[in-house]
């Protein structure tokens, strides 16, 4: 019969590596909060509050949520293409052997995204409504005055967002394609697809690449009406990339539903118009790993 000090002994042993184990597993699982300051292929980089830049990695599995309310109780999923550069974001998941941070999970306030999407719009939504107040000079002081605080305001708030957005990587542009669209029209014309699925074969040959996808109107009807064309327009030729072109999500930024904002054209013509109700899908490569 063993006596009953080896069997002490070897229960002793068991339990302290199981918490050894337990400990590397809670050791593994991390969790960060920051600013997204890149892209890259399936990879972001995000710059936390203390300085630190850390390398996220995003998977398939990986679960994106905007909060909203006080309480940020209601959730909402969103594709990995809301994750854009300027996005403050909360990151959980497990760290891997290079130090990366393996997502399981991104989440984000709906006010942080509109305010990096309004950015990334070149602040179309402020200069339209600057524009709106500038046209009721006629009405009573009172009014203007207010009106102009509220545009001080913004322009505050630009600047205080611009400062933040100031660190956001530099790309590349290594293809770039623009697709042009009948007035009113979200549709993509057959003679482009041959072109963006050259742009994506292309894409797919690039180390860490990022596509870029961002749709204009020209100034003809509503603001919100070209917003929401604009928007249209993106997601379609993002469909084209995605499905036929096997683009992953994971390397495509959020499509940009510019407006009105940005036009190549004059709108006082139907040649500019035309040239403004487009697409621009751009191939980014960030300029630290082309080295350059």
């Amino acid at each position: 019969m063993k006596p009953s000090g080896s069997r002490g002994g070897k229960l002793l042993l068991f339990f302290l590596a199981g918490l050894v184990l337990a400990s590397f597993a809670v050791a593994q699982n991390s969790q960060v909060q920051g600013l997204i300051v890149g892209r890259s292929g399936a990879t972001m980089t995000v710059k936390t509050q203390d300085g630190e830049p850390i390398v996220v990695v995003l998977t398939s599995d990986t679960q994106v949520e905007e909060t909203q309310g006080a309480l940020k109780l209601r959730k909402k999923q969103l594709g990995m293409t809301a994750l854009i550069p300027g996005l403050p974001v909360q990151v959980k998941g497990t760290m891997n052997d290079q130090h990366q941070l393996v997502a399981d999970t991104v989440k984000f306030k709906a006010s942080d995204l509109k305010t990096a999407q309004d950015i990334q719009a070149g602040l179309a939504p402020t200069e339209q409504q600057v524009e709106a107040n500038q046209s009721n000079i006629a009405a009573n002081q009172q009014e203007i005055e207010a009106n102009q605080a509220k545009i001080a305001a913004n322009r505050e708030a630009i600047a205080e967002a611009n400062k933040r957005f100031g660190q956001l990587g530099e790309y590349n542009i290594l293809d770039e394609v623009t697709v042009l669209f009948a007035n009113g029209k979200a549709e993509v014309e057959a003679k482009y697809k041959p072109q963006l699925l050259a742009l994506a074969q292309k894409a797919l040959t690039i180390n860490g690449y990022i596509i870029q996808v961002q749709g204009y109107a020209s100034s003809v009807g509503s603001a919100a009406l070209n917003q929401k064309l604009s928007l249209e327009r993106a997601d379609n030729v993002l469909a084209i990339l995605e499905q036929d072109g096997n683009i992953p999500l994971t390397n495509i930024l959020a499509p940009g539903a510019m407006g009105s904002s940005n036009p190549v054209g004059p709108n006082e013509t139907v040649e500019g118009q035309a040239e403004n109700r487009r697409v621009v899908v751009r191939v980014l490569q960030n300029k630290g790993i082309a080295g350059t």
